[in-house]
């Protein structure tokens, strides 16, 4: 059967050529009649040779998107054979990511796991034509008692899809407490961020809470308290909590009652707060965690984004106390290791303090990163000692 193609611009350096999943309007010779948006699409380079079979979409800067190195149709067969290597991938449990993007060759899908509930992302014009297949492929494999749907991420648009959430059922799933961890989580699917819970931080709660037994440690951009609850079950002598957002402060607070744990919350710009003479004035914190959400969304935004980086690290070093322990974290794609790596070394050069890597933090392996595409890699991190 004959597949429609395209071939990319003459002279074109396009990083397709390079092993990366995706082609960009600009890197193409001719685009494809807007009858293929949603469809499989081969790509070919000025040879004539193939790269690739892949999804297309005019209406986006990416207008291709990988699937496979070789000629393939994007039907039930193909999803059921990759969400069944997908899963194969990841180590048993009961909460985890089961579908990450183009690094498990389904391109704009995002599949996590919550006990026998599914929450389900989809980012690509192809894969939400074809919700139906993914459907039954996720219930084929996995029997989920309920599929959520959380299609409201702001990307979509950029595929030209309309932002919504639903259920399989239909019926609404109201946030309930599960057990995650040892503790006890108020999770709402469908209505937390990302797909309710931050999975891709789970390692890093406990490794955190290592270095917090008798200390003052205080938790920033805390969201629903997890390093909070962790680190005061951990022996912490006080906690402190901050986020911006009055609903997130609410469920830490609900999250800490829950599990018996003694640690404080308050709504709380961080930057603001870091800078205000009053918290200046007190006393030091041992164990500082900066865990605040992408300030770089784009890549023009990064130059601005490095600076608040650099800022909020600085003002953590110079609140903690000699010996101190800083986690601090990024979940931008358009950051990479080297930049985060040059702020946190000019942050120690403006505080004048010595400081040194204990550990080196990463996402988890049910989140798969491609050595070809930097942005499957999102979250990275460093545990550091502050002298």
């Amino acid at each position: 059967m004959s597949v429609a193609a395209f071939k990319l611009k003459p002279n074109a350096n396009a990083r397709v050529l390079y092993g990366h999943p995706w082609v960009f309007a600009n890197e193409v010779e001719a685009p494809l009649p807007p009858e293929f948006d949603g469809e499989v699409v081969e790509c070919r380079d000025r040879m004539g040779r193939l790269l690739g079979t892949g999804i297309c979409n005019g209406r986006s800067q990416i207008v291709w998107r990988r699937l496979s190195r070789e000629r393939v149709v994007l039907d039930g067969a193909y999803l059921s054979a990759a969400l069944a290597r997908a899963v194969s991938r990841r180590a048993p449990g009961a909460y985890r990511r089961l579908v990450w993007s183009e690094s498990d060759d389904m391109p704009g899908l995002v599949v996590d796991q919550y006990g026998d509930v599914l929450v389900v992302q989809i980012q690509s014009l192809a894969m939400e034509k074809r919700t139906g297949l993914l459907t039954e492929a996720l219930d084929a494999h996995l029997r989920p008692a309920e599929i959520i749907f959380r299609n409201d991420a702001p990307i979509r648009r950029l595929e030209g899809l309309r932002l919504e959430t639903h259920t399989r059922s239909g019926a609404d799933w109201p946030a309930r407490w599960v057990r995650i961890d040892g503790f006890d989580v108020w999770l709402d699917l469908m209505g937390g961020q990302k797909t309710g819970f931050y999975l891709d931080q789970r390692a890093q709660h406990p490794a955190v809470a290592l270095y917090c037994a008798g200390k003052r440690v205080l938790d920033a951009f805390c969201n629903q308290g997890s390093f909070a609850i962790h680190a005061a079950r951990a022996g912490a002598s006080h906690v402190l909590g901050l986020d911006s957002a009055p609903d997130a402060v609410e469920a830490a607070r609900r999250n800490a009652e829950k599990n018996g744990v003694s640690a404080e919350f308050a709504v709380a710009n961080v930057f603001d707060w870091f800078n205000d003479p009053a918290n200046k004035a007190g006393p030091p914190w041992d164990v500082i965690i900066l865990d605040p959400p992408p300030f770089a969304k784009s890549k023009s935004a990064l130059e601005g984004a490095l600076r608040g980086y650099k800022e909020i690290n600085l003002r953590a070093m110079q609140r903690l106390a000699p010996g101190g322990v800083l986690a601090t974290y990024t979940c931008s794609h358009h950051m990479q290791d080297a930049e985060l790596r040059s702020v946190l070394a000019g942050a120690a050069a403006d505080s004048r303090r010595r400081v040194q890597v204990l550990e080196f933090c990463h996402q988890p392996p049910d989140h798969p990163v491609m050595v070809s595409m930097p942005e499957s890699e999102y979250l990275r991190g460093y545990i550091l000692r502050v002298d």
